[in-house]
């Protein structure tokens, strides 16, 4: 999460007694956490060689993210349903950040390269996985627009799809926070306007039965991992879709507000009406 915490006056309920949860947890967890060292020994071999042939292009890792994270959805025991198709244009996407689930979901579903501020590249361990991953790590900050326009403008280029969350911090899964058009500006440049696209991607979780609709969310000063046990704990397990909107061709596009509202509108739309008794959380 990055930026303000988004906050509720409803705090989540405390995860209830699951039977046989703690097996759970290992029976899922274990085979993940090898399955993610495995694959960045892998990943970091093959980025040897690749580089030699390819320099920054990523066309062979790029791969392992993506096998990675769908078997990881697999091993929790997540539905996941894909609704439309990646947009096949050089560009970003844009998507509702709900939980930390967000990254295995959207990296499952098509070959991205997310970008992050710039402080996640000294988390230990996810800080490694994250460079290892091609990651662009950026400072939120206007005064950095100059910056950011290169540092997109050089992947972009490359052919990677860039992708990040406007809305800057987690929620409670129900709702999508406003956008913030800062990171918009650079696909407003002269020399990228013309040629990139943005395509709107809404994730939806649908809890478990009988859990709290925001089962999946992760928001305020909840930990990682509280909520990484209680979703390795769950059963039933839940279901997540993934809605992929029109993409957006930056040229029709006055600015970056009007872009951001597009996507914030076409984001919104792939969600469901909130409960009323979260309406005003």
């Amino acid at each position: 999460m990055s930026g303000p915490l988004w906050d509720s006056r409803i705090p989540p309920p405390d995860p209830a007694p699951v039977r046989w949860g703690t097996w759970r947890m290992i029976r899922r967890g274990l085979p993940i956490v090898l399955m993610i060292l495995i694959c960045m020994i892998l990943m970091l071999a093959t980025r040897v060689v690749e580089r030699l042939f390819y320099g920054p292009r990523r066309p062979w890792t790029s791969f392992f993210p993506r096998f990675v994270s769908r078997n990881a959805l697999r091993l929790m025991g997540m539905g996941l349903t894909v609704i439309g198709k990646p947009m096949q244009h050089h560009g970003a996407v844009v998507a509702n950040h709900s939980t930390w689930l967000d990254i295995f979901v959207l990296n499952a579903v098509q070959r991205v390269f997310f970008v992050s501020k710039a402080e996640v590249a000294g988390w230990t361990g996810i800080g490694a996985m994250a460079k290892a991953a091609g990651t662009v790590f950026i400072n939120r900050d206007r005064k950095e627009a100059a910056e950011q326009k290169r540092l997109f403008e050089e992947r972009l280029k490359l052919g990677h799809k860039l992708l990040f969350f406007p809305e800057g911090t987690s929620s409670d899964s129900l709702r999508v926070l406003p956008f913030k058009p800062t990171l918009f500006a650079a696909f407003f440049a002269p020399e990228l306007r013309d040629e990139v696209w943005i395509q709107p991607v809404t994730t939806r979780y649908i809890a478990p039965e009988g859990q709290d609709v925001r089962f999946y969310g992760w928001w305020g000063d909840m930990e990682f991992a509280g909520s990484l046990v209680q979703v390795l704990k769950a059963s039933p397990q839940g279901r997540v879709e993934v809605i992929f909107h029109d993409p957006i061709a930056v040229k029709d596009v006055k600015d970056r507000k009007e872009m951001a509202a597009r996507c914030e509108a076409a984001v919104r739309s792939g969600l469901p009406e909130i409960p009323a008794a979260y309406v005003d959380v």
